[in-house]
């Protein structure tokens, strides 16, 4: 879209819930599916005198995060009350970190349209959620269940230029957290939330221009959708000779459009100062070095191996590096098979579609990875043919059974004996005179028809190949 001599300047703020099964500063659990107020404390609910414990896996996460997110981890790192006043704010402040943060000064790459970025992330702090407030007519509900969750906000540098560059640097984020396992990614349960700081600026000029900021989106495609209106919105009002105003606003999905929720804050309308009941959090050289070595493989690197290890296209190795458990999948397959391009191409084409068809997701697959590496295995070594693999393939998705066991069962093996194959098109063409003539004659193209026959005969189960061959020669006569 063109931005009307107008250069738009994002940030984004990600708050990724850490999958722990307890909360920052208390043990109350983090489940879900908890009734309302269910999962709650005397420190969740901010009852005088009771003091938070720091969740050290919480600490654990982070510190694995800010390094696959090429982060400094501080080794010495401090947390803060941020005092605002909220009704699912119990305590009147939230436990979060403001200039000491665990995480600071990293960089993500990523590929938008085929062009890389580079982003700065400026910060990754800890800190607890809130609870939920739901507005009913006159009366507000309050949930405290997530009061107390921690969260790791990842702060970025004003270094985005457009809604699909944000959208597309968040699910970068996301596809990271997921391989670390530190964060399920869950947008509708709102494990993976997004504020999106949005400001315009004539194109060339350096100073940036009044920030606002869209609040809680949790929709990749949202964020893209918001940001999209947001800039129109600034550069409309500017055209008009309105002052754009610092404040926080929604994102209305269903009219496409931001309305204004607050004035914006300052960071001193916080009034930000440690917190007295937590002792600074104190990382050794031997527990950063431990975790450097324990970072698994991240999605580029993956992307950039399956290429070079395995042969694959770009396209096949972004399709299977996006989520860590299919790239999981995949390499089983390719052990069991022998054959990536093999294992590739089924993944790619049948499986992914079923899947997609039945909102499944990789985990909850049907067809185990050995069982698809087998499956390309056996039409490799010419046990099946292509065609048959497909029937099996259908019966392997209805029953998880191994395609061996399918093949027995049902009898699917494929027909390599010369003889055997010799005999069927012995009786097509005692069957078929007048084509067998026609095609004696010169009329080559009817070799088609008797290939169709002689596989119908078969039940498709013949070997293209050794068919063809035996075809050919009884033919001539």
């Amino acid at each position: 879209m063109s931005n009307r001599g107008y250069e738009p300047v994002i940030g984004l703020e990600i708050h990724a819930q850490l999958k722990t099964k307890t909360k920052m500063f208390s043990t109350d659990s983090t489940n879900f599916d908890a009734g309302d107020n269910e999962n709650t404390s005397t420190v969740s609910v901010g009852m005088p005198g009771a003091l938070p414990i720091i969740n050290k896996q919480a600490i654990d996460f982070a510190i694995r995060a800010g390094l696959a997110l090429n982060c400094e981890i501080r080794k010495k790192s401090v947390f803060s009350r941020k005092n605002y006043f909220y009704p699912d704010l119990p305590k009147g402040y939230q436990i979060s970190q403001y200039d000491l943060p665990i995480c600071e000064n990293g960089n993500l790459e990523f590929t938008v349209e085929g062009e890389i970025k580079n982003i700065h992330i400026i910060r990754a702090h800890l800190e607890e959620d809130a609870g939920k407030s739901t507005h009913q007519g006159e009366y507000t509900l309050i949930n405290l269940n997530r009061s107390g969750i921690p969260l790791l906000e990842i702060v970025s540098g004003p270094d985005l230029r457009s809604g699909k560059e944000a959208s597309e640097y968040a699910r970068t984020v996301r596809q990271i957290l997921r391989y670390l396992d530190v964060c399920d990614g869950n947008l509708e349960e709102g494990s993976l939330r997004c504020d999106c700081n949005v400001s315009v600026r004539k194109t060339g000029t350096e100073k940036f221009g009044t920030r606002v900021e869209i609040k809680n989106i949790n929709s990749f495609r949202f964020v893209e959708k918001a940001i999209e209106f947001e800039i129109e919105r600034q550069i409309d009002a500017i055209e008009r000779g309105e002052k754009i105003i610092q404040e926080t606003r929604l994102y209305d999905p269903d009219k496409n459009r931001t309305f204004t929720m607050r004035t914006k804050e300052d960071a001193q309308d916080y009034r930000y100062f440690p917190e007295p009941d937590l002792l600074p959090v104190i990382l050794s050289d031997e527990k950063l070095k431990k975790a450097k070595a324990e970072l698994p493989e991240l999605p580029r690197q993956k992307l950039s191996r399956f290429q070079t290890e395995y042969g694959l296209p770009f396209y096949d190795s972004e399709i299977l590096t996006s989520e860590r458990e299919l790239s999981e999948f995949f390499e089983i397959a390719v052990k069991t098979s022998n054959n990536p391009k093999g294992a590739s191409n089924w993944m790619m084409t049948e499986l992914l579609r079923e899947l997609n068809e039945a909102k499944l997701t990789i985990e909850h697959s049907p067809i185990s990875a050995v069982n698809l590496g087998e499956l390309v295995g056996l039409i490799d070594k010419g046990v099946i043919s292509g065609k048959i693999a497909k029937t099996i393939f259908a019966e392997m998705w209805k029953t998880s059974s191994s395609p061996e066991q399918i093949i027995k069962d049902k009898g699917l093996s494929q027909i390599t004996d010369p003889v055997a194959i010799g005999a069927v098109i012995d009786d097509l063409i005692a069957k078929n005179p007048g084509p067998v003539t026609e095609y004696r004659a010169g009329k080559t193209k009817l070799l088609g028809f008797f290939v169709g026959q002689a596989m119908k005969a078969t039940q498709g189960q013949a070997n293209p190949e050794i068919l063809n061959q035996v075809l050919l020669e009884k033919l001539k006569g």
